[in-house]
């Protein structure tokens, strides 16, 4: 086979791959990166397609080229490739999978995007290698992307379903503020839900358990997935935070001002505990 020629492109020249789920962070890793990159060069290619409106769109090494940019290179190398839209997305998707660690939302986002070429694409043996498309043979696209990414194709499915999240909540899924499985429930309640959700986590000063996600969950099926609901299950003390004791919202605000956080709540509670204590205790000594 033909090696494939190494190019030398100017960065103006290229373009990021359209809706690109990874990100490109600002971090320690990068600031390595571009250490190397302006001692040495970039040492492996990029990947890239021609782009009909003049340039090159990037498939492959987007944290190489903004390392390129910041270490001052005017060019980076690049192997051209003609490329459909599908398998530009795969091979997109896969160069970057590779990665030890990613984000929830990056996953996410490049499951769903993978999943649909897979799925226009059909049964193609060259979407993985000849003895795996063989074994895999008449299963489902989400079972052969579970099989290359070394998940169960359940698992596939609920991290697709963080897609389904708005901005807001999926940078705290992101920012590990809210687990993996309460995030997929949350994922269910339409856009318009999970805005109030975000007011009664805010009024809370809480995040959802995975009960109260899935009771969250039901509700909205159900088309009862209002306001005052998920303040109530927002501002229920947790069992973590009381052992095994869980006082509800509308007993506890029975006692204590509407504008009072469960937080402010808790405080008081705890502050009257102490001195009912402390007045048992003078009680005993006498």
């Amino acid at each position: 086979m033909k090696p494939e020629r190494i190019q030398q492109i100017p960065l103006s020249e290229l373009r990021p791959f359209q809706n690109h789920p990874f990100k490109v962070l600002e971090d320690a890793a990068m600031q390595r990166t571009v250490e190397s990159v302006a001692r040495f060069g970039v040492l492996v290619p990029a990947i890239a397609r021609p782009d009909p409106g003049g340039g090159y769109e990037l498939i492959a090494g987007h944290r190489r080229l903004h390392a390129a940019k910041l270490a001052g290179l005017e060019t980076l190398p690049v192997i051209v490739r003609n490329l459909d839209d599908d398998a530009a997305v795969v091979l997109m998707v896969d160069s970057n999978l590779q990665r030890e660690t990613l984000l929830p939302s990056e996953r996410a986002f490049a499951y769903q995007m993978k999943l649909e070429a897979m799925k226009h694409q059909g049964e193609r043996t060259d979407l993985t290698s000849v003895p795996v498309a063989q074994k895999l043979k008449h299963k489902t696209s989400r079972e052969i992307l579970g099989a290359q990414v070394g998940q169960s194709q359940d698992q596939v499915r609920r991290y697709i379903r963080l897609t389904n999240l708005i901005p807001e909540l999926l940078d705290m899924v992101d920012q590990k503020q809210i687990a993996f499985h309460p995030a997929v429930e949350l994922s269910f309640l339409t856009p318009e839900e999970q805005r109030g959700l975000l007011d009664a986590m805010d009024y809370s000063q809480a995040t959802p358990s995975l009960s109260q996600a899935q009771r969250l969950k039901k509700l909205s099926q159900a088309g009862a997935c209002t306001q005052e609901a998920m303040n109530q299950i927002m501002s229920e003390v947790k069992k973590s935070e009381l052992d095994s004791v869980t006082l509800r919202y509308d007993v506890l605000h029975k006692f204590f001002p509407r504008s009072y956080t469960p937080k402010q709540m808790q405080d008081t509670i705890v502050r009257l505990l102490e001195q009912w204590q402390r007045r048992r205790e003078r009680d005993k000594s006498r």
